[in-house]
């Protein structure tokens, strides 16, 4: 190894107060024993800036026990969870629907991350933030990376778009939602996000790459183009998809005020004007009272017949109020939990060539790793955010779980039917506007 000429008196003097170094007389020879060389590789590495200023954490051995327990509990919780959602998809056949392709390849994203680079971001930082993988793999697990997120971030930006779709065109939509449509939009995403990983692979922009760093390329050019294409426009597009629902939603809210009228009420109203019951008797006025009310109830059918279709369009305004309303709801929960565990990552992904420059990070270790597992949870909460508002992943996840596996479909069609009867024994709701 060279040693530049100003660093010579520096080491020697380090070396000579440890004893281990020993000059020749007149030769100038070094003879350095064997535990001196880490301290010296140590130097020259700082000196000569391979490590590109990253802190090379060290931790003690129950600092290791509790980061790798909660680091492999959130790697495992993230595996089950989405692999209940693609077992549940593919095997129950209530759930096979086109609209449900999309929670598939939602899931299958996260899983990817959570199978093929959760593990090694576990491993890297138990160690300290070391890369010892290899060069080429840096350059792979970064692929594999790039791609797993933005699939995943893509995919909730594709879902928020065929939510509103769904909302703003009830009648057109379902017609061009079949499996074809869905499994283009799929493929479309996939192959998007692909693109993202290419430059780096192919001379564009080099990754970071040496023995102790692993990091993306921090090109200038590609980190504009990278974050824009993986972060900030599918937010914008899910931002704006949430508030027009959230508009359709208040808009309809307003429009219609639901009022209940029970049905005691009415009948009482019809015995008798202060509810009392009339005389029951066997007179010819009674009888003739009573075929007088048969014979208007008669000339009153086609009016009966009127209120009742619009009984049933005043509940097709309920239904698609409720849609709209849960559509809302579940968009934005989706949309918060997604800013709020990538926003963090991506404006320091943005920021950090322009502040560190292109060839190294000087953001703290342990800030970068922070904000990158708060990204990777949001893969863990997908799958429990679109449960909590569907009733059927609840249920077939409740089946799943307790090892029921045997007729999960006639379950699913049980609750639905019970769900039916409730509603139609709730007392009877209009809306009037």
């Amino acid at each position: 190894m060279m040693i530049s000429e100003a660093l010579v008196p520096r080491l020697f003097k380090i070396a000579h107060e440890s004893g281990e170094v020993a000059v020749a007389d007149g030769f100038g020879s070094i003879d350095l024993k064997s535990s001196s060389f880490p301290v010296l590789l140590e130097m020259m590495e700082m000196t000569n800036g391979t490590r590109c200023a990253e802190q090379i954490l060290s931790y003690g051995e129950v600092e290791k026990v509790l980061i790798g327990g909660v680091l492999t509990m959130l790697t495992l919780i993230t595996i089950c969870g989405n692999l209940l959602v693609v077992i549940s998809v593919c095997f129950v056949k209530k759930l096979r629907q086109p609209s449900n392709y999309l929670i598939v390849s939602l899931a299958l994203a996260d899983l990817s991350i959570a199978l093929a680079v959760m593990p090694f971001v576990s491993i890297t930082d138990l160690i300290g933030g070391r890369w010892i993988f290899g060069k080429f793999f840096c350059n792979v697990f970064i692929a594999m990376d790039v791609m797993c997120c933005t699939a995943s971030i893509m995919t909730l930006c594709v879902i928020s778009i065929d939510r509103y779709l769904g909302i703003t065109r009830p009648l057109t939509y379902p017609v061009r939602q079949n499996g074809w449509c869905m499994a283009k939009m799929v493929l479309s995403v996939w192959l998007l996000s692909a693109s993202i990983t290419l430059p780096p692979l192919f001379g564009w922009a080099q990754n970071v790459n040496d023995d102790r760093v692993c990091l993306i390329s921090q090109d200038f050019g590609y980190t504009i183009y990278s974050t824009a294409v993986a972060f900030y426009i599918p937010m914008t597009v899910m931002l704006v998809m949430y508030h027009r629902i959230y508009h359709a939603a208040k808009l309809s809210a307003a429009k219609h005020t639901i009022t209940g009228f029970p049905r005691a009420i009415e009948e009482k109203a019809e015995e008798g004007g202060d509810g009392t019951e009339e005389p029951v008797g066997v007179d010819c006025v009674t009888v003739a009272i009573k075929l007088q009310r048969e014979v208007e109830e008669c000339t009153r059918l086609p009016h009966l017949l009127r209120g009742v279709s619009k009984r049933s369009s005043d509940r097709r305004s309920i239904s698609i109020f409720k849609r709209e309303q849960k559509a809302a709801a579940t968009l934005g929960v989706v949309v918060g939990a997604f800013t709020v565990c990538w926003l963090p990552f991506f404006i320091l992904s943005t920021a950090r060539p322009f502040i560190c420059g292109t060839e190294c990070s000087c953001v703290p270790l342990w800030v970068e790793r922070t904000l990158l597992w708060l990204g990777y949870a949001n893969s863990l909460i997908n799958p429990f955010i679109y449960a909590f508002f569907n009733r059927d992943l609840r249920t077939t996840y409740r089946s799943l779980l307790s090892c029921r596996y045997r007729n999960i479909n006639r379950r699913l069609s049980a609750a639905g039917m019970h769900e039916a009867l409730r509603l139609v024994v709730r007392p009877e709701v209009v809306v009037s506007g």
